[in-house]
């Protein structure tokens, strides 16, 4: 996220260009709690990430990267709260599609987040994690694509959340592996996905020594799903 906020170049472009496809939808959610009909709440994420890109606005965000979960959260809400840039956001959003938007996928997964009481902020903290962690997974599961281990990841997958029920026995005889080879996997996959969990945060931190406590926040925010 740091090579976001970099000048102008084409590595830049592409990384903010990442960052929009991975943050757009807890924006959407946050504005849509906010009271924003889907088209409008559309327009304005649109609008808000072509900001970015004539800005340059991320270019200050290694000095606050301790908080980068917050930070674009205020940078949007500073967006929204003029009205000149409101009223702008369509035209931008219009001309410019900078994040591939399904309209109907977004509405279908908005109206499925548990709101309960939850305030557009707390939504959209929930969101921000969840969203994290899926880029993990993908991480990870690409990388035991290209060695060759997709079924592998695949029938492991579930053990990550504390299992689904299924025996190491059973994922043996799947797998045509040992139980006790299965359950070395299994440690292993927790443990790639703790690093990498661990290396995503380092990204939208300061230093090492805030991992432990953002990570902690985002475990926080996914408690919302209980």
């Amino acid at each position: 996220m740091a090579a976001a906020g970099k000048s102008p170049s084409p590595q830049s472009r592409r990384a903010l260009e990442e960052l929009c496809a991975g943050c757009w939808y807890p924006l959407y959610v946050f504005t849509r709690r906010r009271g924003h009909a889907a088209d409008e709440a559309q327009d304005l994420v649109q609008g808000f990430f072509a900001y970015l890109l004539e800005k340059g606005t991320l270019a200050t965000a290694d000095e606050a990267r301790g908080r980068f979960r917050t930070f674009l959260l205020a940078v949007y809400q500073r967006f929204l709260s003029h009205e000149r840039e409101r009223d702008r956001a369509r035209k931008r959003g219009g001309d410019r599609r900078i994040v591939s938007i399904d309209a109907a996928d977004a509405e279908d997964r908005y109206r499925r987040e548990p709101f309960h009481e939850l305030t557009p902020e707390r939504i959209y903290e929930r969101r921000y994690a969840l969203t994290l962690l899926d880029r993990v997974l993908a991480r990870l599961e690409a990388d035991f694509v290209n060695r060759g281990r997709g079924e592998l990841f695949e029938r492991l997958k579930p053990t990550l959340t504390g299992g689904d029920g299924t025996a190491y026995a059973d994922l043996a005889a799947a797998l045509g592996m040992s139980p006790g080879a299965v359950k070395v996997a299994v440690h292993r996959l927790r443990r790639q996905y703790r690093d990498a969990l661990r290396e995503e945060i380092a990204q939208t931190v300061d230093g090492p020594e805030e991992i432990d406590d953002e990570l902690n926040r985002l475990l926080e925010a996914l408690r919302d799903d209980d």
